[in-house]
């Protein structure tokens, strides 16, 4: 069994696949997504070669690495913000708004993480937006609020919190379709 199969469990299965999304799966520590994460302002560990932190995670990244995403599903008792029990996306980045619309790349990646988890939290999935380390625009992560997820609190630190609960959520998408290998 590859290391691939083993994190990824029966979602990376002996098949041959036809992606029908743009995103492909990926991993920790996934050198190209490192690239891009660490240019990312949530960057915490500059050298290590992992971009995603620790715990449950989905990481995913276009083909040519231009974007990436992780979906993570923290343990309870070891989240310290008011949305404990949710999804949390920890890192989005599109680099290749040439090619992809960053609003569209996030509600396929939500769908996909439906698909690979299922059982969506009560709480749904948040993500934290630290408004002075991103472009200007006319409203904090408006990516995020352009793919459904609404803004309903600021962290202790000051961050913006979107969240985005499973009834606005886009419905499961599977990442390929897929024929059996012999």
């Amino acid at each position: 069994m590859s290391d691939r199969e083993t994190l990824f469990g029966d979602v990376y299965q002996r098949q041959a696949a036809h992606f029908v999304t743009r995103w492909q799966l990926s991993w920790r520590a996934d050198p190209v997504a490192n690239t891009v994460a660490k240019r990312h302002y949530n960057s915490q560990s500059p050298d290590s070669a992992q971009w995603v932190k620790p715990g449950a995670c989905l990481c995913l990244r276009t083909a040519e690495g231009g974007a990436i995403w992780s979906s993570s599903a923290p343990f309870e008792q070891y989240v310290q913000h008011a949305w404990a029990g949710a999804w949390e996306n920890s890192t989005f980045r599109n680099e290749r708004r040439d090619l992809y619309l960053s609003s569209d790349l996030i509600r396929e990646a939500v769908a996909i993480t439906r698909w690979v988890w299922k059982a969506v939290p009560t709480l749904g999935m948040v993500t934290m937006v630290d408004a002075s380390k991103t472009r200007h625009k006319r409203d904090p992560g408006r990516c995020y609020r352009k793919a459904g997820f609404r803004h309903v609190g600021f962290t202790q630190g000051g961050l913006y919190v979107f969240q985005l609960l499973e009834r606005e959520m886009p419905e499961p998408l599977p990442m390929w379709e897929t024929e059996a290998v012999a």
